[in-house]
């Protein structure tokens, strides 16, 4: 949703009987700009909080500051309540107070936690601290937004408790406070029209609005490159929201596990960029410093190797940090403190293969061993990405045998999507298409944050994707396994499996080790000559990159309205040997769920089926804007 902005003299008027309500009117542009429908909850939410604060405003001799509602922040999904925008006082540089709205009479601190409080008669458990949320908004758009240029000087944060007065609410003030995190109750009113006096001038406010709006969007800090950083100093990624949620949950239960001696299962789940990852990451960083035992470990050999090599880059005991699920086969009861399972959709039935001994061949549920290792074991998955048969990683079942086991389990859901541009739009659209989601395809609306288009080759596609490089931007060619796949050797280049027509290009390498020009297949997403190789699902998962083409293979084709599986196409050999037609149908759609998710700023997609191609292109239509 593209912000609504008016003046704070303007939208008090929506205060009056006399005009539209304030919420069907930002319902209205909802509907307008997303084609999504606004909750009663958050209509009168709009309808009780917004008046209040544009009368301050206007009361603190400020009706000209403009006021940018449900403002959208970049590459993501989630939305600031209101950012004033305006000139200050005393410089005249932009200046920008974001604000925190809540409508809260009583809150109070979560089991003596300054950082998560409880609210009488709300659901969802406990909530994130709104100073801690508002905070992390001023750092978000201080890291992305280029036309701030000094958000030392330029940002300040608040949360506006307007029903509160401070007896209710006491516990709150217990947190300390910041120039990006300030706390004003209905008691204090008086404060925070001196602060909002001290922060913004009586003058208009729409062109300080138009250059906040019209700022460049910083290439984001992916994952990859940082991740060395993030392990020792944790200051590379603003979490937000459910983000800061999940992880104050996870250090609240490593203290009351150490204190009551109980385990604690926590399971986070999610969509594709909603931020798995990176909770994971600076729960290790954070952990780690703080001296306890902690590890990290996947199911995906690509993703484990990438985090070894960038966060371990200077340091063998930081690569030590890093394991895979079978990994703890015989380790012992509680052996760490925490266990962190990133990418927990790949657990596996059990951990045993054909490598493994037979005294440790018992049939024991991989799921298990991860319980058991740790006293607070963590989960990170997306239940759409089970991709390979004999993976069993979903959140009822990590459940079901946590809870078998006598522990405590916390679950949180990250609504929030970081991926694909934040377009939610896109996200929804891809489920549906897929038949991953309810009501079926629908024709692409298009989305300002994010691009999507059909090529009409694959020569197309990698002719339209290789500027991206040049200006420094990432990209991929991924494709469904549909093609045969040569064994590659050291001393001879890739052959090119994937020939569609006269365009024919390698699958990324199998190997562990560099071949001229060509990264070792762990690094195929991440490392610099990726892009001349086509990648698969086992490669690609777990990563990002700003621009994705995908080839849709023959094992997807469109018929009778729909799209449909041919197992027969898919040459994957391990669906080949196992998987039934009802667990090779949810896989392939997995698959291509996977591959239709890794860019950030714009997919192009191509069908190497007629009927599919053509059915692309009428449902992708002129939705989806040029490249750059």
């Amino acid at each position: 949703m593209t912000a609504f902005r008016r003046s704070a003299s303007s939208l008090s008027a929506y205060a009056s009987p006399l005009e539209k309500g304030l919420g069907e009117l930002l319902s209205e542009h909802l509907r307008f700009t997303t084609g999504r429908s606004a909750s009663p909850s958050e209509v009168r939410s709009w309808d009780r909080s917004l008046p209040v604060l544009a009368s301050d405003l206007v009361d603190a001799g400020l009706g000209d500051v403009e006021m940018l509602v449900e403002y959208r922040l970049p590459l993501s999904g989630k939305r600031v309540d209101v950012v004033l925008a305006g000139h200050h006082p005393e410089t005249n540089d932009h200046s920008y107070v974001v604000v925190e709205l809540k409508q809260w009479s009583e809150a109070e601190s979560w089991e003596e936690d300054a950082a998560m409080v409880l609210v009488p008669h709300q659901p969802g458990g406990p909530k994130l601290h709104p100073v801690l949320q508002v905070r992390g908004y001023c750092d978000y758009i201080g890291d992305f937004v280029s036309s701030v240029t000094a958000p030392e000087k330029q940002l300040r944060g608040v949360a506006y408790l307007h029903n509160a007065y401070d007896p209710a609410v006491n516990d709150l003030f217990d947190l300390p406070q910041d120039d990006n995190g300030r706390l004003f109750t209905a008691q204090r009113r008086g404060e925070f029209l001196s602060f909002l006096r001290s922060r913004l001038a009586p003058l208009s406010g729409a062109e300080s609005a138009d250059h906040l709006l019209s700022g460049r969007i910083r290439p984001g800090r992916q994952l990859m490159k940082v991740a060395a950083a993030e392990v020792k100093e944790r200051t590379q990624f603003t979490l937000l929201d459910e983000q800061r949620t999940a992880f104050q949950m996870v250090m609240h239960a490593v203290e009351r596990a150490h204190e009551e001696d109980h385990k604690t299962a926590v399971i986070i789940s999610g969509g594709p960029g909603s931020g798995k990852s990176v909770i994971a990451l600076s729960l290790l960083g954070e952990l780690s410093r703080k001296g306890i035992g902690t590890m990290h470990a996947t199911g995906s050999k690509a993703f484990t190797t990438t985090m070894r090599k960038v966060a371990g880059k200077r340091s063998t005991r930081v690569k030590e940090l890093f394991k895979y699920f079978n990994s703890f086969m015989e380790a012992s009861k509680n052996q760490f403190e925490v266990l962190i399972c990133d990418e927990s959709h790949r657990i596996r039935e059990t951990s045993a293969n054909r490598y493994t001994k037979a005294k440790l061949r018992t049939g024991r549920p991989q799921v298990d061993e991860l319980l058991s290792a740790a006293r607070v074991p963590v989960f990170l998955l997306d239940e759409h990405q089970v991709v390979r048969p004999g993976e069993m990683g979903t959140v009822r079942t990590i459940r079901e045998h946590a809870e078998a086991r006598g522990m405590r389990v916390h679950e949180i859901n990250l609504k929030g999507q970081f991926r694909c541009g934040g377009s939610e739009l896109y996200e929804e659209w891809v489920l549906r298409l897929l038949g991953l989601a309810p009501g079926g395809p629908v024709p692409w609306s298009g989305d300002d944050g994010f691009s999507l288009s059909v090529a009409a080759s694959p020569a197309e596609m990698e002719q339209a994707l290789r500027p991206a490089l040049e200006q420094g931007y990432t990209a991929r060619l991924s494709a469904g396994y549909c093609w045969p796949w040569s064994k590659a050797a050291k001393d001879r280049p890739l052959e090119n499996d994937v020939r569609i027509g006269d365009w024919e290009r390698p699958w990324n390498s199998r190997l562990d080790s560099w071949l001229p020009g060509v990264p070792p297949s762990a690094l195929w997403a991440t490392e610099e000559g990726g892009f001349d190789q086509v990648g698969c699902v086992y490669t690609a998962q777990g990563f990002e990159y700003d621009w994705s083409g995908v080839i849709l293979g023959p094992d997807l084709l469109f018929r009778d309205g729909h799209l449909v599986i041919d197992r027969a196409a898919n040459r994957d050999p391990a669906m080949k040997k196992t998987a039934t037609d009802e667990e090779a149908e949810a896989l392939i759609r997995n698959t291509y769920k996977v591959l239709l998710t890794r860019g950030m700023r714009g997919t192009i997609l191509y069908s190497t089926d007629p009927e599919t191609q053509e059915y692309l292109v009428s449902v992708v239509g002129g939705g989806g804007g040029g490249l750059f």
